[in-house]
């Protein structure tokens, strides 16, 4: 008996481990955008990509009282930015928050971004697991503080972020 209680909490540690394993997300390009000293609020990029389908439910930073998914969409001639409730992933598809579009709003910053500083970023994705329970997965990367001018400039594999 005993050993068969060790051997089923240790597939069970294995399957938890399998499970985070897939959840991984490749975040690359990361950048956040550097702000005056007075603005509270800046928008960060980045492209995501995942093995199996999830969905990016919530992000935060210490450097930022709110982070939040938003779109940016054409509206009679007017550009609309709105928050999302969350963000899909489908499975092995690029997903990129990109300027003009979809991307990680930061909002009541704590103190000016300045460019070549850097900032931790938790991204919190939703994934299914076998059994059809969902599970939240934290991801915490760290995020370069770049001016728009010089994120502009940089190729795409000098901004490289795993």
């Amino acid at each position: 008996m005993k050993n068969y209680t060790c051997k089923l909490a240790l597939t069970f540690m294995l399957s938890l481990a399998f499970t985070a394993s897939l959840a991984q997300v490749k975040v690359d390009d990361a950048w956040i955008a550097a702000t005056v000293s007075v603005q509270k609020s800046s928008a960060a990029f980045m492209k995501l990509k995942s093995e199996q389908a999830l969905t990016l439910v919530r992000a935060s930073s210490p450097a930022a009282g709110l982070v939040e998914v938003h779109t940016m969409n054409m509206e009679g001639g007017v550009m609309q930015m709105r928050p999302l409730k969350n963000l899909v992933l489908p499975a092995k598809q690029l997903v990129e928050l990109k300027r003009g579009g979809t991307h990680l709003m930061v909002m009541d910053l704590k103190q000016q971004l300045k460019a070549g500083q850097s900032i931790p970023l938790t991204l919190t994705f939703e994934v299914a697991e076998n059994n059809g329970q969902k599970k939240n997965i934290e991801q915490q990367i760290i995020v370069p503080v770049r001016s728009l001018t010089d994120a502009m400039a940089q190729p795409a594999e000098a901004a490289h972020q795993h």
